[in-house]
């Protein structure tokens, strides 16, 4: 560490810049996953029938739902990636602490957030253009003023954000030993079945939590305090290391 007094908002800025440049194939993958998720989308996402009078009808249902969740699988892959040793160590080439490391890589997450939100529900749009142009069968679709699209955008953004929280703050963990990058799916893995024997209702009440909210406000609430509360915690153990490893 330099003796430089240096403005921590000023080393921050240089290191979130600094990681746009370094992490541009998070962006590139986004791009690959979105499109993988968008010919998964192809085969629909729910279809319904019925039948009579001697007519058969079968209604199939297009959303951006399977490259939401894609997109979800990214942002947390993001977040263990950015918070590595070797990035972190890359963050040592600057005047920096944990701190500033730590804001940076949520910086740095929360822009990469806000794009693949974009992105993905944009891509509900694209999914429709593809559909009509090569599906033979006629297309119906539910009209989405602008205020749909900026409210499916902050909403997808929130829980992006979140699922990236606890990517780092997993990234975190692993960074104390490795045997937790094993252990903690283990875990994870274990309540999921044990909750299909004996109900894990503090599990439930946990997705509730968030899912369940119908209030924008409030939702956004719950997903903010949440993800500054994770993602403090993964500074936090990171502070509690030597500066260097």
């Amino acid at each position: 560490m330099s003796l430089t007094k240096t403005n921590l908002a000023e080393v921050v800025k240089k290191q979130y810049f600094h990681k746009l440049r370094a992490n541009i194939d998070a962006f590139s993958a986004l791009v690959g996953i979105q499109v993988l998720a968008i010919v998964f989308s192809l085969a629909g996402v729910g279809s319904t029938g019925m039948s009579g009078g001697g007519m058969i009808i079968n209604v199939n249902y297009f959303s951006a739902d399977v490259v939401i969740v894609f997109t979800f699988f990214w942002a947390f892959i993001t977040a263990i990636t950015v918070n590595t040793k070797v990035n972190r160590f890359q963050d040592f080439t600057f005047v920096t602490n944990r701190v500033s490391s730590g804001l940076s890589n949520i910086l740095f997450l929360a822009t990469a957030g806000l794009l693949g939100s974009m992105t993905a529900v944009l891509s509900g749009y694209l999914l429709k253009v593809i559909i009509y142009l090569f599906k033979s069968q006629p297309v119906y679709s539910i009209r989405s003023g602008m205020e749909e699209i900026l409210l499916g955008i902050v909403v997808a953004f929130l829980y992006i954000l979140l699922v990236s929280s606890i990517g780092f703050l997993f990234s975190s963990i692993t960074a104390i030993s490795k045997v937790f990058i094993f252990l903690i799916p283990v875990i994870i893995v274990g309540m999921l079945f044990l909750g299909g024997i004996v109900p894990n209702e503090y599990f439930i009440k946990g997705i509730e939590f968030f899912v369940g909210e119908k209030n924008v406000l409030l939702f956004a609430l719950k997903t903010l305090s949440t993800s500054a509360l994770i993602f403090g915690a993964g500074i936090a153990i990171l502070r509690r290391r030597e500066v260097r490893q």
